[in-house]
């Protein structure tokens, strides 16, 4: 499997880690859309919120995004949190992974 985000997970392909435990692996989008834009992954391979995704695995990322919103400083102000899933949401890596928005006003036109 050749995997962008499996290689970052792996330590293939460097990038600015946030945040990382037994199950999840956080770290900074390389083109942010907001003041913070941070990924969250499992490190298990799932392709996207429209396979079978485990409920430990579900269950793990959203506590992951919750706390790279506490390390931001962004869980009071307000954060998005955006999984695309397939073709026509423009996922682009196909590996399950979370936007973590926030730092600033975010436009309300995808809210």
């Amino acid at each position: 499997m050749d995997c962008l985000f499996c290689s970052i997970i792996k330590g293939e392909i460097p990038s600015t880690k946030v945040y990382e435990d037994d199950a999840t692996y956080a770290f900074r989008d390389i083109h942010p859309m907001a003041r913070a834009h941070v990924l969250v992954v499992p490190k298990c391979h799932v392709t996207s919120l429209a396979d079978e995704v485990p409920d430990e695995v579900y269950t793990a990322c959203m506590h992951t995004c919750k706390k790279v919103a506490e390390l931001e400083g962004i869980s009071q102000s307000g954060f998005r949190v955006v999984s695309n899933a397939g073709p026509d949401a423009c996922q682009s890596v196909h590996h399950l992974h979370f936007h973590i928005l926030g730092g600033q006003k975010l436009s309300e036109s995808m809210a």
